[in-house]
């Protein structure tokens, strides 16, 4: 292991493309596009770009949940591979200027309605669908904090702990104990929670669940960052009974095979744009 205590920051920083492991090729310290490349355009009202990480998921179960319950929600979904750099496409960076999947365009409103961060695209489609959101003061309030309290732990569980233990260019104690502590700290948040309740905000399911779901069912169930045993993840037997049974839902196990790029073939729909293209 590298001696930490060796570096000392500069005065001012600079940047250097070599450093930043697995993903420094896609990752720099500026916004914008770094190429002229038109995004593809398909029949439905609502176009979704992305790909199936725990954020792209998000929006895609939520759109498989909309479909299954009756609503017109319809929709043509592209991958966005950001392991290649899509994101940094100019037709991209025009719907979402932060360079980050997912990105949604509502092509039925004039003029089309742009929609980026997973979290604002969830609301959007609650509402305009007027579904998966609770209508209640309160109870809608109780949603909207257990969503954006994902929203703001997710950098920790994914920034954090996913890049400094499974991703950095050498295993730095420091910043894997700060971050696991982190981790478990919020699963030790939602275990709570869920000790008295089915699901984040009661006995109804809603968008909240789904935003969760993405993250920590795939962290207590699909061992990310290949953590399970670092993290004793089984401890968290409530977290544990939730995520199993949301998994099992279908309009969830659609979702999570939407742009889906890895995997067994099986599993993989890069392209969404009819429901047949997951039967």
């Amino acid at each position: 292991m590298t001696d930490q205590s060796s570096y000392t920051p500069p005065k001012v920083w600079t940047w250097d493309s070599e450093s930043g492991g697995r993903f420094a090729k896609i990752n720099r310290p500026i916004a914008g596009p770094t190429h002229e490349k038109a995004l593809p355009r398909g029949k439905h009202p609502l176009q979704l770009y992305s790909l199936a990480t725990p954020n792209g998921v998000k929006v895609t179960v939520l759109l498989e949940e909309l479909l299954a319950i009756g609503k017109p929600a319809e929709y043509d979904a592209y991958t966005i591979n950001i392991g290649d750099g899509d994101q940094f496409g100019s037709g991209f960076v025009e719907i979402n200027p932060n360079s980050k999947i997912p990105a949604l365009l509502d092509v039925s409103t004039s003029p089309p309605t742009r929609i980026f961060e997973s979290g604002a695209i969830l609301v959007y489609l609650a509402e305009k669908f007027d579904a998966f959101l609770p209508s209640e003061p309160s109870q809608r309030a109780e949603c909207f904090s257990w969503l954006f309290w994902q929203m703001g732990s997710a950098p920790y569980l994914g920034g954090g702990f996913g890049h400094f233990y499974a991703y950095a260019p050498e295993k730095w104690e420091y910043p894997i104990n700060r971050y696991a502590m982190e981790v478990k700290r919020q699963l030790d948040v939602l275990d709570r929670n869920l000790s008295a309740r089915r699901y984040l905000c009661g006995d109804d399911y809603n968008i909240s669940d789904m935003a969760n779901f993405a993250w920590y069912g795939a962290l207590v169930l699909s061992n990310i960052y290949d953590a399970q045993e670092f993290l004793d993840v089984a401890s968290y037997t409530n977290v544990v009974r939730w995520a199993t049974e949301i998994r099992e839902r279908p309009a969830v196990k659609r979702g999570q095979r939407v742009n889906k790029v890895w995997g067994p073939e099986e599993e993989r729909v890069p392209e969404r744009h009819d429901a047949s293209d997951l039967d």
